[in-house]
């Protein structure tokens, strides 16, 4: 019998007091990054600066400040300068030895945003922004102008470099600058500062807070050929979030002839919301940008929840004050999901999940903004009627049109579940159940058919990976095609049957499309697949309904702009047309669809109006000679090149090797 707690006599001393390690100062931060960062990625990277930039904004929003300076110098410098208060340099009352700055540069959680004492509201809540950064950085200088005089510190990764130095009076310059480099040994040398993504950054905190002017700053050297991110600029935007919206919109027609906008403070409550709302017309996709205390929340959060609540009340009730008791059947989806949002809070003692801030969890806020926003949005509707009633008639359309996909489903579930049980295993079906605007992908490979699924339209996009070479069809006996298990699968999933029993009526799809790579392989796995839908469901050919993606074999990159080419010459004619064979051109070249990442998929070769496709069609031989000639040959097309006869495959490659360019072969 073993004595499951014996011990032994080997290990004794391995584990001790000696092994218990104590991190102090800004230690932790450096040995652990991504506990404060979330990384140490290129997001990480720049929320290094996102961390001083919300500093300087808590300065703005308090009143204290009206201009902050953000500067990009080379070798990844970046100076965030504000003209607020200053970082306090008296002695701390704790650390009597240190200034309060070094306290606040090298100790986690220190700060003055614990209480509403310095800051009603602010973006920086845990102690830790500044501290980061300092540690993060190989070297960091901040220098103070308070109370006329001038101070300066120098710091290097964490660790002061110095006394805090008094550099004498200044009469005209007041509030922190800081300048800081990150450290390649966290960050690695391949990471850099990108001059469009910090811009952006500095114009979206312009738009949150109006009365803040942001001076932008950058290093010619740092901005390529083709970046239109400007080298200086002045961000000042009184208009707010409403100018913010009309500058993403640009010129995209809307439902209503105006925005839904405002700005309200919180009743009995320290803060504000400020909103900006539209509903564009036609098929393009709309957007939520959220933020709280000017600090992102890409994942959302309780704001949000509140807004959503707040239009869906007030729109209820509006469509029952005109008598349309369709307004009954809208939903926060129908309002939001093809709207262009923009939203704003500011509160107290904001509760965010994680460091870096993605999503507001205050339950607070949800309550205090829908009481503040439905006020304002009934009085939207009941200020313009014939604008009100377009939004509603649009918004009753979505209405109907999400119950009808509704009841689609519902009713396909009754009626085909037998059906759908008996679907291949790796097939990702698409969610709409009627065939019209739907499509099933065939693609070559399981590491392909990932990238597909992530890439599809959910929606009316379905996806069938097909493992290796499948079964040539017209040199493979009844018995074979019957046992092949890819060939089944493609039969199951398009549920039309085949030969004699092939029925269009039951084709599951409206089209079926082959996505192999553009490579020699893929071309004969396409080939097999043609084979296959002319000799076993040639119906489906005929109805127009086999198409052949088109994916690009290069990607050609110069500056900003990128464009695919499908083979070498069209990789030419590209370079010659479009670059004008200026500048140097980056080519690569795609292995495979399994190698393009889903966002190149999606946009080269699966979205509609962008995509290329060719349609499989039984060619006409002779415009004077009936369709049943066109299939005659086609039939004997297949036998030669596909068949059991390796010999008519010899013959017609002797006969037709003289028209082929040997340079064009792909070996």
């Amino acid at each position: 019998m073993v004595d499951l707690f014996q011990t032994t006599d080997s290990n004794d001393d391995s584990y001790s007091a000696k092994d218990i390690e104590v991190l102090e100062g800004l230690e932790p931060v450096r040995r652990r990054p991504g506990m404060y960062i979330g990384g140490t990625d290129d997001r990480a990277l720049h929320h290094l600066v996102a961390e001083l930039l919300d500093n300087a904004m808590d300065e703005a929003v308090a009143g204290h400040a009206t201009r902050i300076e953000i500067e990009l110098s080379a070798e990844d410098r970046v100076t965030i300068r504000d003209n607020g208060r200053g970082i306090p340099v008296d002695a701390h009352p704790k650390f009597t030895e240190l200034s309060a700055l070094e306290v606040i540069l090298t100790t986690l959680h220190s700060g003055a945003k614990f209480t509403d004492k310095s800051y009603q509201t602010s973006g920086g809540l845990h102690g830790v922004g500044l501290s980061v950064v300092n540690a993060l950085a190989s070297s960091l200088t901040v220098e103070v102008a308070r109370d006329r005089q001038l101070w300066r510190q120098s710091y290097a990764e964490g660790k002061p470099q110095g006394k805090l130095e008094a550099l004498g009076s200044v009469q005209n310059r007041r509030g922190t600058s800081i300048t800081f480099v990150p450290d390649t040994k966290i960050f690695g040398n391949d990471l850099h500062f990108s001059a469009a993504r910090l811009y952006r950054l500095a114009r979206s905190k312009a738009y949150l807070h109006r009365g803040v002017e942001i001076r932008w700053s950058c290093d010619p050297a740092l901005l390529g050929e083709h970046d239109k991110t400007p080298q200086q600029e002045i961000l000042h935007f009184p208009g707010g979030l409403r100018d913010f919206l009309a500058s993403i919109l640009d010129e995209r027609q809307t439902i209503v002839d105006q925005p839904f906008s405002g700005e309200s403070t919180f009743s009995n409550s320290a803060g504000k919301v400020e909103w900006a709302i539209t509903w564009p017309a036609g098929p393009e996709e709309g957007f939520v940008s959220s933020y709280c205390n000017t600090v992102p929340t890409p994942d959302g959060g309780s704001h949000e929840q509140g807004f959503r609540t707040a239009l869906a009340k007030a729109i209820k009730a509006y469509g029952d004050l005109v008598g349309n008791k369709k307004a009954a059947n809208i939903t926060a989806e129908d309002l939001l999901g093809g709207a262009c949002l923009l939203l704003s809070v500011f509160i107290k003692n904001p509760q965010f999940q994680g460091q870096t801030k993605e999503r507001l969890s205050s339950p607070e806020a949800a309550k205090l903004v829908e009481a503040t926003v439905k006020d304002h949005f009934d009085h939207w509707l009941s200020g313009n009627p014939e604008r009100a009633g377009k939004l509603l008639e649009h918004l009753i359309e979505r209405a109907e049109e999400r119950q009808r996909r509704k009841q689609e489903r519902e009713q396909s579930r009754k009626t085909a579940t037998n059906r759908r049980s008996r679907l291949p295993g790796k097939l990702s079906d698409c969610a709409r159940t009627k065939a019209e605007g739907t499509e099933i992908f065939l693609v070559e490979g399981d590491s392909a058919g990932g990238s597909a699924k992530q890439a599809r339209n959910r929606d009316t996009q379905a996806v069938l990976p097909l493992r290796g070479k499948i079964l040539n069809v017209a040199s493979a006996t009844a018995e074979k095609l019957r046992g092949n298990q890819e060939i089944s699968d493609i039969i199951q999933a398009l549920g039309c049957g085949t030969r004699g029993q092939f029925d269009q009526e039951k084709l599951r799809y409206e089209r079926v499309i082959i996505m192999t790579d553009a490579d020699v392989d893929g071309a004969h796995i396409a080939s097999l697949l043609i084979t296959f839908f002319f000799r076993e469901m040639r119906g489906l050919i005929d109805a127009g309904c086999l198409y052949i993606a088109q994916p690009p074999l290069y990607r050609l990159t110069q500056g900003d702009k990128s464009v695919y080419a499908h083979d070498e010459e069209d990789r030419e004619r590209l370079t010659r047309e479009v670059f004008k064979n200026k500048g140097k051109v980056e080519v690569s070249r795609f292995k495979g669809l399994g190698e393009m990442p889903p966002a190149q998929l999606r946009e080269t070769t699966m979205a509609p109006g962008k995509r290329s496709l060719l349609r499989v069609v039984v060619h006409p031989r002779d415009a004077y000679e009936g369709p049943e000639n066109d299939v005659q040959e086609a039939e004997e097309r297949v036998e030669h090149l596909m068949g059991k006869k390796a010999e008519l495959r010899f013959a017609f490659i002797q006969e037709h090797a003289r028209f082929m360019d040997s340079e064009a072969l792909d070996v």
